[in-house]
């Protein structure tokens, strides 16, 4: 941050029905980073179209200013929360025509799960890759056609454009965001002070492997998915997988392809990328182990797939957790 005055001015920007965590999670993520820093590295500002109360989802009202209050004032960062009450995110024009005059001399533009509607509306999305909750990412992508929507990820960085996914993964896109700002140890210890479990990285799945396959499947392969997830170090080729559901493998790779929406070797690499993932978190296993006790093989099979699926390398994603101190020692 040379060359950068502090504090850094962040705006939320609160509206009637917006998710209460969508807004106090990134606040307050922001303000344990700066709570013992003198000057403060934020300073934290909730603004609204008119100013005054605004009434959250969940009820309670929250104190603002007014947009208006802020004309010459510089903004590092602005922070669109989502949240509504029904099935349809409400855009103020006011809001969008206001983000479209101030973006410009922001550093970065973010937003929390459908506070990407916003983003939208000002024009901020067109060309870019974003994500919002997995449950509005077809609307969003109809809203936006310009824009690449993708619904898996926890949150994604274009340039100056931050999207995150819904209510707690604002909270992860923050940490991303004091990292950037003032280092890695700065974003671990916010995370500690938290009492967060886990520093996640944005490549990460909105979903487990497990809960997307029983969430899409209606439990249908619920048994073979807890005997798979059992014996991930085995051969879990189509023909054994088929076997243990009681099927032919052709009408197996059939079924489970229109019953989950992926092959079973998607589902099962997913899967043993998810216990990799917990053995880095949880133990100081060397990455060879981990490889094989997950069924993938050897490191460098390991390594492949965390770039593939999550954009960061085995070691990278131990990282995010060396700081803390506490991993748990390996199993004897």
């Amino acid at each position: 941050m040379a060359g950068r005055k502090l504090p850094l001015r962040v705006v939320l920007l609160a509206h009637e029905d917006m998710n209460l965590l969508d807004l106090s999670g990134p606040l307050q993520a922001l303000f344990t980073a700066s709570r013992h820093s003198q000057p403060p590295l934020y300073e934290l500002i909730v603004a609204s179209e008119g100013g005054g109360l605004v009434a959250c989802s969940a009820g309670p009202q929250l104190m603002t200013v007014a947009l208006s209050s802020l004309d010459g004032l510089a903004i590092d960062t602005l922070i669109a929360p989502g949240g509504c009450r029904g099935a349809e995110y409400y855009v103020s024009p006011f809001m969008a025509g206001w983000l479209r005059e101030r973006a410009p001399s922001a550093r970065r533009v973010c937003s929390i799960c459908t506070g990407a509607f916003l983003l939208a509306e000002a024009g901020l999305l067109d060309g870019r890759r974003a994500t919002t909750h997995w449950e509005w990412a077809e609307r969003l992508q109809s809203a936006c056609p310009m824009a690449e929507i993708d619904p898996d990820k926890i949150f994604i960085r274009d340039g100056a454009v931050w999207t995150s996914a819904g209510v707690s993964a604002g909270i992860d896109l923050a940490l991303a965001l004091i990292e950037e700002d003032f280092g890695h140890q700065a974003a671990i210890e916010t995370a500690r002070q938290l009492v967060m479990f886990i520093k996640r990285a944005g490549g990460q799945s909105q979903f487990s492997a497990p809960l997307a396959a029983q969430a899409a499947d209606r439990g249908h392969f619920s048994a073979l998915h807890g005997w798979m997830a059992d014996h991930l170090d085995q051969d879990l080729r189509v023909d054994r997988l088929a076997a243990q559901a009681g099927m032919t493998p052709r009408t197996f790779a059939r079924v489970y392809a229109a019953q989950t929406g992926q092959t079973p070797a998607r589902m099962v690499e997913a899967m043993r990328l998810e216990a990799a993932c917990r053995a880095l978190e949880e133990t100081d296993l060397p990455l060879k182990r981990i490889a094989a006790l997950c069924g993938l093989g050897d490191e460098q099979n390991l390594r492949r797939v965390f770039l593939r699926r999550m954009g960061v390398t085995p070691g990278q994603y131990r990282g995010s957790f060396a700081a803390r101190g506490d991993m748990v020692p390996p199993p004897v």
